[in-house]
């Protein structure tokens, strides 16, 4: 089942694109589900621009974030390898190594069609 975002899932959106008022992807045109997906493959202009995206998120946001991602609720599948390094060392700095890991092994797990 598809997630709902909710006002904080907004809110952090709107964070990383503040630019962007719509609740449909740019890319598909269907509703946002995920957070991170639709700002890395469709609104960021490049990996340098996702970077300082998400830079603006607080320990807070990272925090809410890696447990939608570790509970499968924020999928990650569809974003770019160089993209995911940089949530991986927001998640280390923000959170902590131990969940970055997790997020590392959870991510390569689903791109081997394992999960």
């Amino acid at each position: 089942m598809a997630r709902e975002l909710d006002e904080k899932d907004l809110s952090i959106l709107r964070k990383l694109a503040p630019e962007y008022s719509g609740i449909l992807c740019p890319g598909s045109g269907h509703e946002f589900h995920s957070i991170l997906p639709p700002v890395s493959n469709h609104i960021a202009r490049d990996d340098k621009d996702f970077a300082e995206r998400v830079a603006r998120l607080s320990e807070e946001d990272w925090a809410y974030l890696t447990d939608l991602i570790l509970s499968g609720w924020e999928d990650l599948g569809c974003v770019p390898e160089e993209d995911i390094e940089t949530i991986l060392a927001h998640i280390g700095e923000r959170v902590s190594e131990n969940a970055a890991e997790r997020v590392r092994r959870l991510y390569h797990l689903s791109g081997c069609g394992v999960l």
